[in-house]
């Protein structure tokens, strides 16, 4: 096999060969534990072994690369920054972190000399056959020993061998003019190699709570430069060294070793790595999930499930989970990740959303909008405290590259922090002009955004421009928009309110002791039948999709998009809600093509076509003032019918029409606990929603389970008492 693997990267001209460590325990077992445990001393003679093999393959390889480095890949046991310990020092091991800051590449003095590579090739050799042609040998490399010159005399010092710490060479005096410096490196015999350094902080997620993310430093020499950028997700095999660090003795009075990652092999992890490795196991339970036709209501209502209602936010929270697919066509690139803002009042669990999300996203990073400034959220331009050189290091959305990003307390940014996100929510990227830096880094992510209105209320009289302090371009730059109010009615306050009480009930330490009294129950949160998945089998189903399916758009749901956008259009023109523009249409084939991904299919189907166009739509008419919304959801009632069908559009309609007797019966004073709704009104509801009949709403078991019956003889509809407290 390896020697297969050895010919291809000849061939490639690289000097890099991945060796994993699963194949040298199952073949040298007692290699595999001296490399993990004499990492410096085995890995020579590895690199010694795969140059033989190599020259022998291709006997002039020697004079192209004078190296072959083993890259141990695979490493079974792997660590986290905040673990490594005294006793991984000079071992093998393996951490997983985000690169947030890269320094250039600088010229480093060989560590070891030629003596030790041979001393490795030698033992890889082992004793010649009887009537064996050795190959030839490689040609000679220049010394890799370091030489000084005397500034004063011009005089050559050395050759000096360099420590395997990498310290520098001490000198004293100069032989031929017994000057004591200063001395400089002859540049012209002395050997160099490429040495650069990486900082890997702990990834976002997998930091214990209350704690400061940890970070080393990596040490990237030979091929191994420039193998991550700023803001990926990496995978770093190395040796764990330490030197004596001068400023750490002289501040705290004694010795004190600094240490790094020497890195012997760094890999960079795709998202589905980066959450969990999927077995066949779980693609088969996956495909059986998204077998139930009802997928897409259980996966919502596993968003957050302990908080109450919501069901539309909820909905939009799943669907940017998904996504919609990238496309890049020439130098053009169309974003797939969904934006969405929640914009309502307090108390109403925006925050807690943004919470729960970044506890099932495979990759989040949470920031509020008065402790993340703009370059906290793009990206910082400073000084390394080594080298003295200006470097890069990654704000929040690099870090969410490929995740999401969460900022809440949205409405609290200042003008100038909020401006700076623009280019990374449309064209997901982030531009850096500063300090002689001009580069462009990667913010492919999606942005889940809280805030609150104009007063902290929001006043369903006013305009939405009114009721908000942000801009039509940021605003324009979300894909869905939620308008959260906190209104004032009886049913569903009631349910609330037996909610919250179960809640704290069932979560008492005591609740499950014996002999202690059982908890009531807790009301039903999603729809009759719909039963929400467990969080984790929720983060693997994300992940699964994300990576197994490409959803395409078919012609024909072309028609219906245009429509609805033309009306939109239209509408917006003329109405005081949400500014429609074009980036709302490629809203609707986003959220379309997530809506595909949340049932596992590779194309488009009306069904999801339906369901982007009744949050978009949904969306536009939260916004409006409250006298438009009636007459909005008349004009709309044709798209609304199709995306969410009769029964459902009528179901939310009669509750609404009993909320409304609600509040009628409590302001005059009615004894009667149970509430009636005639059964004219629905009917007349439905011809309003273009619905031709109501007959399959009431024969319905969604009808029974809401708590509804009908009264034919006098020609109402009741709410139980019970469904009504």
């Amino acid at each position: 096999m390896y020697r297969t693997r050895i010919r291809a990267m000849c061939a490639a001209n690289e000097t890099s060969l991945a060796v994993s460590y699963t194949h040298l325990c199952s073949t040298l077992p007692t290699i595999a534990v001296w490399v993990a445990d004499a990492p410096r001393a085995l890995l020579d003679v590895l690199h010694g072994a795969a140059y033989e093999v190599a020259l022998e393959e291709f006997p002039e390889f020697g004079s192209i690369r004078r190296e072959v480095f083993v890259r141990i890949a695979d490493l079974p046991i792997q660590d986290s920054v905040r673990d490594l310990r005294q006793y991984h020092l000079n071992k093998l091991v393996r951490v997983s972190g985000v690169a947030t800051r890269r320094t250039g590449v600088f010229p480093m003095l060989q560590v070891r000399g030629e003596g030790r590579r041979e001393e490795g090739r030698a033992r890889a050799r082992g004793p010649p056959p009887p009537h064996h042609r050795p190959p030839p040998p490689p040609p000679p490399s220049p010394p890799q020993l370091v030489k000084y010159d005397c500034v004063k005399c011009r005089y050559v010092l050395g050759p000096f061998a360099q420590a395997d710490d990498g310290g520098a060479t001490k000198l004293g005096a100069c032989p031929n003019c017994q000057s004591k410096g200063p001395f400089t490196v002859n540049s012209a015999e002395t050997l160099y190699k490429n040495y650069q350094k990486i900082t890997v902080q702990e990834a976002p997620g997998s930091v214990p709570p209350g704690r400061l993310p940890r970070s080393k430093e990596v040490i990237l020499t030979h091929d191994l430069i420039d193998a991550a950028r700023p803001g990926e997700l990496v995978d770093v095999t190395a040796i764990y060294t330490h030197a004596p660090d001068a400023g750490l003795n002289a501040r705290h009075g004694f010795p004190v070793f600094a240490t790094a990652l020497e890195a012997n092999h760094v890999a960079r992890r795709s998202d589905a790595e980066a959450a969990f490795r999927l077995t066949d196991d779980d693609r088969a339970e996956m495909r059986a999930l998204a077998a139930d036709p009802r997928i897409a209501d259980r996966v919502a209502a596993s968003i957050a499930p302990s908080i109450y209602g919501h069901t539309n936010v909820k909905f939009g929270l799943a669907l940017a989970l998904f996504g919609g697919q990238e496309k890049h066509r020439g130098a053009h690139r169309l974003r797939g990740d969904i934006n969405v803002l929640l914009l309502g009042d307090p108390g109403t669990a925006k925050s807690q959303f943004l919470k729960t999300i970044e506890k099932v996203a495979q990759r989040a990073v949470f920031a509020t909008g008065k402790g993340a400034s703009a370059v906290g959220l793009t990206a910082a331009v400073q000084k390394d405290p080594l080298t003295r050189e200006w470097t890069l290091e990654g704000g929040a959305l690099v870090l969410a590259d490929r995740g999401v990003c969460l900022i809440d307390e949205f409405d609290k940014m200042n003008d100038a922090d909020r401006v700076s996100i623009h280019e990374a929510m449309e064209q997901q990227s982030i531009s850096i002009s500063k300090a002689g830096i001009v580069t462009q880094l990667q913010a492919r992510c999606s942005v889940i955004a809280a805030a609150n209105p104009v007063g902290g209320r929001y006043d369903s009289s006013r305009t939405f421009a009114e009721n908000v302090e942000l801009t039509e371009p940021i605003l324009s730059r979300f894909d869905i928009l939620f308008v959260v109010k906190d209104t004032v009615d009886p049913v569903a306050d009631g349910r609330l309110a037996k909610f919250v009480v179960a809640s704290h009930m069932g979560a008492h330490p005591d609740a499950g002791a014996p002999g202690a009294d059982a908890p009531p129950p807790l009301p039903p949160t999603a729809a009759p039948g719909v039963v929400p998945l467990p969080q984790d089998t929720l983060r693997k189903y994300v992940a699964y999709a994300k990576q197994a399916v490409k959803p395409k758009l078919a012609d024909a749901d072309v028609d219906k998009v245009a429509a609805v956008y033309g009306r939109l259009r239209a509408e917006s023109a003329v109405a005081s809600g949400m500014p429609i523009a074009v980036r709302h249409l490629e809203s609707i084939i986003r959220m379309a093509e997530a809506h595909a991904s949340m049932h596992l299919r590779d194309y488009v189907a009306d069904a999801d076509v339906d369901a982007a166009i009744r949050v978009m739509l949904g969306s536009f008419v939260a916004t409006q003032k409250l006298a438009a919304q009636k007459a909005m959801r008349a004009k709309f009632g044709r798209y609304l019918a199709a995306a969410s069908g009769d029964g459902e559009l009528m179901l939310a309609a009669l509750q609404a029409l009993a909320r409304e007797a609600a509040r009628f019966a409590a302001l005059v004073g009615a004894d009667d606990d149970r509430v009636s709704v005639p059964l004219r009104a629905l009917e007349e509801r439905a011809r309003e929603y273009g619905v031709q009949s109501v007959a399959p709403l009431l024969a319905s078991p969604e009808f029974a389970a809401a708590g509804f019956s009908l009264d034919e003889a006098a020609g109402v509809i009741r709410l139980d008492a019970e469904a009504a407290a």
